[in-house]
C-alpha cells in the first residue's frame, strides 16, 4: 500500500513537472492531494503554518544577503581582473593556463555560490584568451564544466543553505565542511591536468616567458580585496565571532566598499544587484515552501518513516547505501536542478539516514558532491547546457570532454566515506 501511494504522488509529480508546473506549487500541489486522499486531515492549516515557518526562518535570512553579495561583485571588475590575476602564477605548471579555469572558478566559486554563474562568467572570461592562444578545446571546456560545479560547494553555497533550512544543520558548520572538499576537487582536478599535459607536451602552447615575481603581485593587486573579504566571511564563522547570517551581512557590506572603491556602484547597479538577489530568492523560497508542506504532509502519510523501516529491513550496510544513493541522486540531477534534488528528497531520506547513523553534517556535504556529478551529466546537465549556449558544440560533445571531472568526482566521495575527517575535522575545530 505504501509503495502504491509513493508511486502515485510520484507520478502526479512528474506529471506536473513535466507540464511546466513551477516547482514549488507542483510541491504543494502533492503535498495537498496527498492529505486530501490519505490523511483525515485538511492541507489548508497545515500549508499555513508550514509555509510560514519556512518563510520567516531566521536561518534563511543568510540566502538573499548572500545572493545580494554575488550579484553585486558580479558587477565589479573581478571578472575581468580574474584571468590577468591568475595566469602568471601558473605559467610554470604544466598545463599552463588551462589550471587559470580552475582556479578561477575556485575563487568566484566563493562569491557567486551557484554553479551555472561561475561557468559562464569564468568561461566569458578565459575561453577566448585559451583559443586565441591555442589550447586544446577538450581541456578549455572540460576544466570549465568540472571545476564550474563547485560553486555549489565552496562556502557560501546556496544549495549548502537550503540543505541546513531543510534538515536542520547547523549552515555555518555546512560551510565550513565544504573547504577541504573543496579544495580536494580542485586539486584533483588541477592534478589531471597535469598528468594529461605530461603525457601529451605537443599539444600545450608554449609559454610566453617568466614573470618576475614582483609583476605577479602587481598582476594580481585587482583581486586582492575579493580575496580578503572571502576570508572576513569565513573566518568570522570560524572562529564564531558571527552567525552565517551576521557573516553575509558582513559580506554584503563589504562587496559595496569594492564596488564604490571600484567606481562600479551606481544607481543603475545598485538596483539590477537587489532586483536580481530578489527574483532569485523568490524562487528558491517557493520552492521550500513547498518543501516545507511537502514534508509535513508525508509525515501525516507516513511514509518518510515506512520508507525508513522498508530500507532498513533490507540490511544494506552503510557503504552500500551510500553507493544506491549516489546512483539514485545521480538519476534525479539527470533531470532536475540541484536545489530541487535536495529539497524533494531530504522529507523522506533523513529518516533512513538517521536510522543509519550516518552524520547529518557529513551527508550534507556527500550530498552536494552528488549533485555536482549531476550538474555535468545529460540530458539536464546545467553547465553542459551554459557551454553549449556559449560555444554553439553539441551537449553530448561538452559532456565527453567532461566525463575525466566526473570521474574525478567519483573518485572524491570515496575519498569523503574512507576520511570522514575531511568534512568533520575543520567545523570539529570551530569556536563558538
Amino acid at each position: 500500500m505504501d509503495l502504491m501511494v509513493a508511486g502515485l504522488l510520484l507520478l502526479v509529480m512528474l506529471v506536473l513537472l513535466a507540464s511546466g508546473v513551477w516547482i514549488g506549487l507542483s510541491l504543494i500541489a502533492v503535498g495537498a492531494l496527498g492529505m486530501l486522499m490519505f490523511t483525515a486531515r485538511a492541507p489548508g492549516d497545515g500549508m499555513a503554518v508550514a509555509i510560514w515557518g519556512i518563510g520567516s526562518s531566521w536561518t534563511l535570512t543568510a540566502l538573499p544577503l548572500f545572493l545580494w553579495m554575488g550579484e553585486v561583485l558580479f558587477r565589479t571588475k573581478l571578472s575581468e581582473n580574474m584571468f590577468r590575476g591568475l595566469a602568471p602564477w601558473v605559467e610554470r605548471l604544466p598545463g599552463r593556463l588551462l589550471h587559470a579555469n580552475i582556479l578561477g572558478c575556485t575563487l568566484f566559486a566563493a562569491v557567486s555560490g551557484s554553479s551555472a554563474a561561475t561557468c559562464a562568467t569564468i568561461g566569458k572570461i578565459n575561453l577566448p584568451e585559451l583559443e586565441r592562444r591555442g589550447y586544446p578545446t577538450s581541456l578549455a571546456l572540460g576544466t570549465l564544466a568540472g571545476a564550474g560545479t563547485l560553486g555549489l560547494l565552496i562556502p557560501p553555497s546556496i544549495i549548502m543553505i537550503v540543505y541546513g533550512v531543510s534538515a536542520d544543520v547547523s549552515i555555518a558548520k555546512l560551510f565550513i565542511g565544504g573547504v577541504l572538499p573543496g579544495l580536494l576537487l580542485a586539486s584533483l582536478f588541477m592534478g589531471w591536468v597535469i598528468v594529461w599535459s605530461l603525457l601529451n607536451p605537443d599539444k600545450i602552447p608554449a609559454g610566453e616567458g617568466r614573470t618576475r615575481f614582483i609583476d605577479k603581485l602587481r598582476a594580481s593587486w585587482g583581486l586582492m580585496p575579493v580575496v580578503l573579504l572571502i576570508g572576513a566571511v569565513l573566518g568570522s564563522i570560524y572562529t564564531g565571532i558571527a552567525t552565517a547570517t551576521e557573516a553575509a551581512a558582513l559580506g554584503v557590506i563589504g562587496a559595496f566598499i569594492i564596488a564604490a572603491a571600484q567606481g562600479s556602484l551606481t544607481r543603475e547597479s545598485f538596483f539590477a544587484s537587489l532586483m536580481g538577489a530578489t527574483r532569485l530568492y523568490c524562487m528558491i523560497g517557493l520552492i521550500l515552501g513547498g518543501s516545507a508542506f511537502l514534508t509535513l504532509a508525508m509525515g501525516y502519510i507516513g511514509l518518510p518513516r515506512h520508507l525508513a523501516e522498508w530500507i532498513s529491513g533490507l540490511g544494506l550496510s552503510t557503504g552500500w547505501l551510500l553507493v544506491a544513493l549516489t546512483v539514485f541522486f545521480i538519476l534525479l540531477g539527470c533531470f532536475l536542478d540541484g536545489i530541487s534534488v535536495v529539497v524533494l528528497t531530504m522529507a523522506v531520506l533523513l529518516p533512513t539516514i538517521q536510522t543509519a547513523g550516518i552524520d547529518p553534517l557529513w551527508f550534507g556535504v556527500f550530498v552536494v558532491v552528488v549533485v555536482e556529478m549531476a550538474q555535468i551529466t545529460p540530458p539536464v546537465g546545467f553547465n553542459l547546457f551554459v557551454l553549449q549556449a556559449m560555444t554553439g558544440r553539441q551537449i553530448t560533445e561538452v559532456a565527453r570532454y567532461a566525463l575525466p571531472y566526473f570521474l574525478l568526482m567519483c573518485a572524491a566521495v570515496i575519498c569523503l566515506y574512507t576520511f570522514p575527517g575531511l568534512v568533520t575535522w575543520l567545523p570539529g575545530k570551530m569556536i563558538g
